[in-house]
C-alpha cells in the first residue's frame, strides 16, 4: 500500500518510516481538525500537491518535503505570471540551502533521502547543502577558510542577533559588508549588534592576517561559490545550460547572494519574488490537489504488450481520480500526467520519462541517457515502473497582480563596503514599472535584497523583482 514498486530495501525502510512518523500527524491533524470545526483542511505532499487532512495520516510519508515542494510550487507560479518556465530556484534560509531545477514544470523524484535513509515516494528533485545564514565560519588546520555545514541555528544564532552566539556566520558578514541594515532587520522589529558581529568575525580576520571588511568578504565569496556549486549539480552536471534559465530567489537570506550567484553561472536574469521569505506559504495555496501513483512491472519493452500497461495506466487513474473525487473535485476538472521509469537491461537506476508508446519511449530512453549521460547503448531497453500524476486542473486566475500601495519614493543612503554610498528603498514603496540600477538595497519585512553593480531592477505586476544583467 505505501510503496508497491520493487527494491525491498528502499521499500521496507520507506514502509517503516511512514509507520514512524504516521502515529504523531495523525494525532496532529485530528487536534488541528478539532480546533477548526467545519474548515477544509488541506496538507502539502513532497510531490507539490495537496490531499485533504482526513486522507493524508496515513500516507504521512508523502509529507516529509512538504515545505520546500511550497516554495517550489510558488515559485512555478510566479515564472507563469511573469512568463518564465525555466527556472533555477534556491532557497537560502538560517541553516541550508535548497536548489532545483523547473524546466515547464517541477521535476520530480522517487530516489530521494531523508538523513541517511532512502525515501523511495514522489517528491520535488532538489538538492540541499549546509550554507545558510547561520553558517559558521572557521579558519581550519591548513589556513583555509571554511563556511558550514555547521550552523549556529535560531538559538543563540548568529552573533549580532545580540543572543550570546560568539561564532562569526553569513549573517555577520552581510551586515558587515552593509549589506544588513542593523535597524531594519525584520522590518525593524529586531536590532542588530554590529559589534558583537566584529567581535566575531576578528578571529577569522587574524587567523587570515586580513581587515575585518576582507575577512566577511572571503565569507561571502566561500559561501556563494558552494550554492554556486549546488546549482550546477542540478543543471550542468545534468547535461543542462544554466545560461537559458532564470534564477529565483526565496527564503529569508537569497536576495542578498542572487546576483553573484546568477554572473557565477552564465545567467542574465533573475527574480525575487514579493514576500520570498514565506514565499512556501504561498506555494501551499497555489498547489492543486493531487495524488501520485505507481506500479512495477519489469519487463523488457520490445516484449510488452501495449494493452498491458495501458490497462495498468488505466487502474491507477482510477484509484487517483476517484481519490480526487472523493475529495470534491469534478471529475472533468481532472487532468492525468503518464510517465515510466526505464533503464538498459542490467542497469540499477533509471530515468523517468512520458509514456509515449513503446517504439517512442525506446527512443526517448536512448536520447536521454545521451543527454545526462554523454552516451547511451544499443542495448535493450526495459521498463521498471508505471507511474500517473493525477492532479486538479488549475483554478487560480492566471494574473496576481499585486497592489503595492506605491508610496513616496525617497531613498536613504548607506555605506556599502567598496560602494560607497548606495540607496536603499523600502520595496512597498516601489512602483508597478519603476526602474532601478544596481548598486542599490531593497528591504522588506522578511528579507533584504541586493540589486548588484552592473544589474537593473524593474518591478513586474505580480511584485516580482525582475533583475537583469545590464
Amino acid at each position: 500500500k505505501v510503496l508497491p514498486e520493487y527494491r525491498e530495501y528502499e521499500r521496507g525502510i520507506t514502509t517503516w518510516l511512514n509507520s514512524y512518523v504516521g502515529p504523531l500527524v495523525e494525532g496532529y491533524l485530528e487536534r488541528l481538525a478539532q480546533g477548526a470545526a467545519g474548515a477544509q483542511i488541506s496538507v502539502m505532499q513532497s510531490s507539490g500537491s495537496t490531499i485533504a487532512a482526513s486522507h493524508a495520516g496515513g500516507d504521512s510519508v508523502h509529507m516529509l518535503l512538504s515545505g520546500p515542494a511550497g516554495g517550489l510550487a510558488a515559485a512555478h507560479f510566479m515564472g507563469a505570471q511573469v512568463g518564465c518556465s525555466k527556472l533555477l530556484t534556491f532557497d537560502m534560509g538560517g541553516t541550508s540551502t535548497d536548489v532545483a531545477l523547473i524546466d515547464g514544470a517541477v521535476r520530480l523524484t522517487s530516489e530521494g533521502k531523508i538523513g541517511r535513509y532512502p525515501v523511495a515516494v514522489p517528491m520535488v528533485d532538489m538538492h540541499t547543502i549546509g550554507a545558510g545564514g547561520g553558517s559558521i565560519a572557521r579558519v581550519d588546520a591548513g589556513g583555509m577558510l571554511q563556511v558550514g555545514p555547521e550552523s549556529a541555528g535560531a538559538a543563540p544564532g548568529p552573533a549580532c542577533y545580540g543572543k550570546g552566539g560568539r561564532v562569526s556566520t553569513v549573517t555577520d558578514a552581510n551586515l558587515l559588508l552593509g549589506r544588513l541594515l542593523p535597524d531594519a532587520f525584520l522590518g525593524g522589529g529586531m536590532s542588530l549588534d554590529r559589534a558583537a558581529a566584529e567581535r566575531a568575525m576578528l578571529s577569522v580576520a587574524e587567523a587570515l592576517s586580513c581587515t575585518l571588511e576582507e575577512a566577511a568578504e572571503g565569507v561571502i565569496r566561500v559561501a556563494n561559490e558552494h550554492m554556486s556549486h549546488a546549482l550546477r549539480v542540478i543543471s550542468v552536471q545534468r547535461g543542462i545550460d544554466p545560461r537559458g534559465f532564470s534564477l529565483v530567489s526565496f527564503g529569508g537570506a537569497g536576495g542578498l547572494h542572487v546576483c553573484a550567484l546568477a554572473e557565477s553561472l552564465g545567467m542574465e536574469q533573475a527574480m525575487i519574488p514579493l514576500h520570498g521569505g514565506v514565499l512556501s506559504a504561498l506555494g501551499m495555496l497555489v498547489a492543486p490537489r493531487g495524488r501520485e501513483l505507481s506500479r512495477s512491472n519489469i519487463t523488457l519493452l520490445d516484449a510488452l504488450e501495449e494493452q498491458e500497461i495501458e490497462s495498468l495506466f488505466l487502474q491507477l487513474a482510477q484509484q487517483g481520480s476517484d481519490a480526487l473525487v472523493e475529495e470534491g473535485v469534478e471529475r472533468k476538472a481532472i487532468e492525468l500526467l503518464r510517465s515510466v521509469d526505464l533503464r538498459y537491461r542490467g542497469q540499477s537506476f533509471t530515468l523517468n520519462l512520458l509514456w509515449s508508446g513503446c517504439e517512442g519511449a525506446a527512443e526517448a530512453f536512448h536520447q536521454a541517457h545521451q543527454a545526462r549521460y554523454g552516451h547511451n547503448f544499443d542495448f535493450p531497453v526495459e521498463l521498471v515502473n508505471v507511474r500517473v500524476k493525477v492532479r486538479e486542473r488549475s483554478q487560480l486566475p492566471f494574473s496576481l497582480n499585486m497592489d503595492l500601495s506605491p508610496q513616496q519614493l525617497e531613498p536613504n543612503y548607506v555605506e556599502m563596503a567598496g560602494m560607497g554610498k548606495i540607496p536603499v528603498y523600502p520595496r512597498a514603496a516601489l512602483q508597478v514599472g519603476q526602474q532601478l540600477d544596481g548598486p542599490a538595497l531593497i528591504t522588506e519585512q522578511v528579507s533584504t535584497s541586493l540589486v548588484a553593480l552592473g544589474w537593473c531592477c524593474c518591478v513586474d505586476p505580480t511584485g516580482v523583482l525582475l533583475l537583469n544583467k545590464q
